[in-house]
């Protein structure tokens, strides 16, 4: 766009410190969205009416009648065909003026470098764990911002990685999930405007760090609960001994026991493993073998619903409480022992051990355990009652 369209983008224009300069700034930024499912939909159709000038788009599926109770950019006249063809489709219907440049394909470690080169932000909307470590690490590599997202039934989460040189997605999460612990596509389920929710709170990111202004979310995991109406923000920070790693990125993506649609937006998260001060401890059950040998006596923690703790709980738990509710048991929860956190497989325990970091508890003393209650029942299946 080599004109503003005053008349257009009068309510930006009219803005403080946005203008007829802010406005062009926007007019000449390029942002690419991996994912055109119910993360990418709110994210492309708010960038397109903010006049984002070349807009990216990827993404292999094609559209199907599920979608459309959470993939609002698509109708029912688009049904079987690409999402890509339909998202271009639906953006230019926004904003004729817009480039739109589209790949009808799943990005993988063959064709991610050569894809997200040359974009200012990348957003990643696809809520797939294997690409987040893909987008994460050629990111990291070619110098890009990138704009996370997470949905899992009533929760959703928003961070910025790689800004500025900041934190990036492996300082937060260093280590996937064990294989096999994370819930099929299929069976988690998600509130339809989540979505909506958080793919605008993505949108939104965009557009500050092209006008440069307001606080970003670099080193903040923004949390919301759409169920309680609640959010919470918790900070983490950037580990200089990170590196990004294809090989491994490349092996997850070979595994079949990977959900990895791209349109599948409710993923659960990985937890992540302590590398450095502001994070916790990552825990596997044969670990926690090793040092009760030893003699090590934790306090243990199952941040489960009440209903799922009824159905199957560790013998010799020491406090089940909701991870959302943790808090408000801070003053039974001790700081002088380690405490072992666990969940269904590792999502809800992670962000309550985030909760107790921030709420001042020795991160030396946070474990986090992988794979949760079935990682447990499957290897130690005589402590589970």
């Amino acid at each position: 766009m080599d004109m503003v369209d005053t008349e257009r983008y009068a309510r930006h224009i009219s803005l403080p410190d946005v203008g007829i300069t802010g406005q062009k700034l926007i007019d000449d930024s390029r942002v690419l969205v991996v994912g055109a499912g119910g993360l990418g939909s709110p994210v492309l159709m708010y960038l397109a009416a903010a006049g984002i000038g070349h807009i990216g788009v990827v993404d292999d599926d094609a559209v199907d009648l599920s979608n459309l109770q959470r993939q609002i950019i698509h109708s029912e006249s688009a049904i079987g065909r690409p999402k890509v063809e339909s998202a271009k489709e639906r953006i230019n219907s926004i904003n004729s003026a817009i480039k739109v440049t589209t790949w009808n394909a799943r990005l993988s470690p063959d064709n991610a470098e050569e894809i997200l080169c040359d974009w200012d932000i990348v957003i990643d909307g696809t809520d797939n764990i294997p690409t987040r470590y893909l987008v994460d690490d050629v990111c990291n590599l070619l110098g890009i911002p990138w704009i996370y997202g997470s949905i899992y039934r009533f929760e959703g989460q928003v961070s910025l990685f790689n800004y500025h040189n900041g934190p990036c997605y492996r300082d937060l999460f260093p280590e996937p999930p064990p294989l096999n612990t994370i819930p099929s596509c299929a069976e988690g389920g998600v509130f339809g405007v989540l979505p909506g929710i958080i793919g605008s709170i993505q949108a939104t990111e965009a557009v500050k760090i092209i006008l440069g202004r307001g606080q970003s979310l670099s080193g903040k995991l923004l949390l919301y609960d759409a169920d309680n109406m609640t959010s919470r923000t918790l900070k983490f920070s950037k580990n200089t001994d990170t590196e990004p790693d294809l090989s491994e990125v490349r092996k997850m993506f070979e595994d079949s026991g990977w959900c990895s649609s791209s349109s599948a937006s409710n993923n659960k998260i990985p937890e992540p493993s302590a590398n450095n001060d502001t994070m916790f401890n990552h825990l596997s059950v044969a670990q926690y073998q090793e040092k009760k040998t030893d003699g090590w006596q934790p306090f243990l923690i199952d941040v489960r619903s009440d209903q799922e703790y009824a159905q199957l709980k560790v013998s010799f738990t020491d406090l089940q409480i909701p991870h959302e509710e943790i808090l408000s048991q801070e003053e039974n929860i001790p700081k002088d022992r380690d405490i072992i956190l666990l969940c269904r497989s590792g999502m809800r325990s992670q962000i309550a051990a985030m909760y107790l970091l921030n709420a001042g508890y020795s991160s030396g003393r946070l474990y986090n355990l992988d794979g949760g209650i079935m990682a447990w029942r499957n290897q130690l299946p005589q402590d589970i009652e």
